[in-house]
């Protein structure tokens, strides 16, 4: 039996943090950005200066995942002005959910997934909302699934490349 375990992460794992950000970026969307803007996206991004100050936001929550003990991937959830959109008011950000290669398939995306709106009803929000790329239909049929609805767009700069975020959320009360 596979043990699965969803724990806070804290700030002595910044660099496994750091490390499953970047790997699991660039597993997800490496074939369709060249190394020179992953890295741009990265050394903006990822860094650990950034991914610190996001786990001690007070408006902000990172989660690992875990599968027998290793760690498989983490989600990031964010809410007041820590979301990426600040004209949304009474809302939850899921931000990231970014699973490991060797570890897709096993439902874990799911799992954050359904943890994710729990704790977006258990702090009282109106609105869960996210962003997707425009051309990440597998993720938009699931997220369209659990009742989110696209209701605009918004540009997610990798390197010099810009793409089309669609801006999807789900009504909670």
């Amino acid at each position: 039996m596979t043990d699965i375990a969803i724990t806070r992460a804290g700030l002595d794992q910044l660099e496994t943090i750091q490390e499953l950000a970047m790997t699991t970026f660039r597993e997800t969307f490496g074939y369709d950005n060249t190394e020179e803007q992953l890295q741009e996206f990265f050394d903006e991004a990822y860094t650990l200066e950034v991914l610190g100050q996001e786990l001690k936001a007070d408006d902000s929550e990172t989660y690992l995942v875990s599968v027998d003990g290793e760690i498989a991937g983490f989600l990031k959830v964010n809410w007041g002005e820590s979301q990426t959109e600040k004209e949304l008011d009474d809302s939850f950000e899921v931000q990231r959910i970014y699973v490991l290669q060797r570890f897709q398939g096993q439902g874990l995306g799911k799992r954050l997934f359904t943890f994710a709106l729990e704790r977006a009803n258990e702090l009282g929000f109106t609105w869960a909302w996210l962003g997707v790329w425009e051309h990440n239909t597998k993720a938009q049929a699931l997220y369209k699934k659990y009742g989110f609805e696209k209701f605009s767009e918004h540009q997610f700069a990798v390197g010099d490349k810009v793409d089309t975020d669609w801006l999807m959320r789900k009504y909670l009360k």
